[in-house]
């Protein structure tokens, strides 16, 4: 039963995934080197510092040189952020600069891991916390470098809270070891929503988005709606059939519920499109991005993080 379920669970998914395949030939001859915005802003409990990470574009047919990967960071950019009120220039720092005993912290904000951040990486970050950060506003950012100006444009919606945490039997053969989380969530009615989510556990300490991060409310738009949470896995860390999505007992977990406006729930969608659909005969992906004048994504988010405890059975 438990192989049928992951079965149609994948059937749904490739069908899913495959509406919104966008068929696309890149220019694989280009040399230009396009300006790539990755930047966050978020509100509500632990939310992280604002911050903005450039990069520069490589050909799609290409070789990576480790050696060379630190020459794509971009530095000495302005980079302002307007939040309607005022507009705050964002402080340029690399990590190497930063003391040891904060270096954890900041690659836990910054979604690194400690043990492979060989990179030098420059970071543009709201330090003194002088951007007003709450749902419902406005923000624009500005990057000006080498002569080029990117702009964007993020919102930060309302926050849509989960509650009822359940922990249940997995489908399938007892396990007296695993569990599945449950959640509910009131989605609110006549308004587009957009969400993504990221997991952390005592044996997984940093939060990690799952392989599909994002939903829209599409099937439960307006309605009291409960569903399982699966747990969020590593890229590459080996594939369980049978602990798939699933928690294990007697571990703390963290869940960080995410809003997002469209723009950001587009990006995330065809991006984690183009991660789950690699091989030898998968279609080319473009990434949807909202940066005028570059790549990538400037997003805001709705946020807070839920702390639970999975009972031993």
């Amino acid at each position: 039963m438990k192989n049928f379920h992951l079965a149609l669970w994948a059937i749904l998914s490739i069908a899913f995934w495959s509406s919104c395949e966008q068929s696309y030939t890149p220019d694989t001859f280009e040399t230009q080197q396009e300006i790539v915005v990755e930047g966050y802003i978020e509100a509500g409990p632990g939310a992280n510092p604002t911050y903005v990470i450039l990069t520069k574009s490589i050909p799609f047919l290409s070789t990576i040189d480790p050696n060379k990967f630190s020459e794509l960071f971009v530095k000495d950019a302005k980079v302002t952020v307007n939040d309607g009120l005022n507009t705050v220039e964002l402080i340029e720092f690399c990590l190497d600069e930063v003391p040891d005993d904060l270096k954890d912290e900041v690659y836990a904000v910054l979604g690194l891991n400690p043990d492979s951040a060989a990179v030098n990486i420059c970071v543009y970050a709201d330090i003194l916390g002088q951007i007003k950060k709450e749902s419902g506003r406005k923000y624009d950012l500005n990057v000006t470098v080498d002569g080029k100006v990117l702009t964007a444009s993020t919102t930060i919606p309302k926050y849509v809270e989960l509650y009822d945490f359940k922990w249940a039997e997995p489908p399938g053969k007892p396990s007296d070891t695993l569990a599945e989380l449950n959640v509910k969530i009131n989605d609110p009615l006549g308004v587009k929503n957009y969400y993504r989510y990221f997991t952390a556990t005592t044996s997984d300490p940093q939060l990690i988005p799952p392989f599909g991060s994002v939903t829209d409310d599409a099937i439960f738009n307006g309605q009291t709606f409960e569903f399982p949470l699966q747990r969020a896995q590593r890229r590459g860390g080996g594939f369980n059939p049978d602990a798939f999505g699933l928690y294990k007992r007697g571990d703390s977990v963290f869940v960080k519920w995410c809003g997002i406006d469209k723009a950001h729930f587009d990006f995330w969608n065809t991006r984690d499109f183009a991660a789950n659909s690699g091989g030898p005969f998968a279609s080319y992906t473009r990434i949807s991005t909202n940066i005028n004048g570059g790549l990538g994504i400037w997003g805001g988010y709705a946020v807070n993080t839920y702390r639970l405890y999975c009972p031993p059975k």
